[in-house]
């Protein structure tokens, strides 16, 4: 098949997918006679599978790292076991990283009951005076940062 029909068959963008196999998460297609990329069913899995890790926000070297032991039929799994434990503490300390951010927001909220002159803005006024205090989530905060591809 084409690219655009392993685009249409897994809801996965024609550039997304270049971009996969650019980052050799996607093996090279064989090429048809005409030059044409020519995909198989197996790419059709593993772009699946790739998405599936995709939406649950892993990045493309855990995603690397599942795949490497995808190959390996015969291999131990336990790397995969400690990879998505790895996996869920990160998710758990952005989850800690957000309620912060949302009690650091509701509480700014509570500077301005109601609408007025900007210059009495207390949403304003602290955000111009007390940055540090507010949570740096995005900025470093669990360190697990992902591309815009997905």
């Amino acid at each position: 098949m084409q690219i655009g029909e392993l685009a249409r068959l897994t809801g996965c963008a024609v550039d997304t997918i270049r971009y996969y196999e650019k980052q050799s998460l996607l093996p090279p297609p064989a090429r048809s006679a005409g030059n044409f990329r020519d995909y198989a069913d197996s790419h059709v899995e593993r772009l699946r599978l790739i998405r599936h890790c995709r939406a649950l926000d892993m990045s493309l070297d855990e995603i690397r790292s599942l795949l490497a032991v995808h190959d390996q039929p015969q291999a131990d799994c336990s790397a995969v076991n400690a990879l998505l434990d790895a996996h869920l503490g990160h998710v758990r300390a952005r989850l800690r990283e957000l309620q912060a951010l949302e009690g650091a927001l509701v509480s700014l909220r509570q500077r301005c009951a109601s609408a007025g002159a900007a210059a009495q803005c207390g949403i304003l006024h602290e955000l111009t005076h007390t940055l540090e205090a507010l949570p740096a989530v995005g900025e470093g905060g669990s360190g697990h940062v992902h591309g815009a591809h997905g």
